[in-house]
């Protein structure tokens, strides 16, 4: 199955950009998946699947906060 790339975006956090990409998939009865990919840094990525791009975006600007916050608070550095 292929993913089709069909929006970017880029969310500040603090002081810091994280890049972000939705892809579209069909599956195999002909529907359609989404996913969001968090590019945090180099080899940190978190990835994130809806039926919408609408939910993944609503999604997304809740997560990144929260993760970049529970990583500080545990004393683990960003990746930037």
């Amino acid at each position: 199955m292929f993913r089709t790339l069909v929006k970017t975006d880029a969310l500040d956090i603090a002081d810091q950009t994280v890049a972000v990409r939705y892809f579209e998939q069909r599956t195999m009865r002909g529907g359609r998946r989404y996913s969001a990919e968090i590019l945090l840094g180099p080899g940190d990525r978190i990835i994130l699947d809806d039926d919408s791009v609408i939910n993944l975006e609503t999604r997304t600007s809740r997560l990144v906060p929260a993760t970049l916050e529970s990583r500080l608070l545990a004393g683990r550095p960003n990746a930037a």
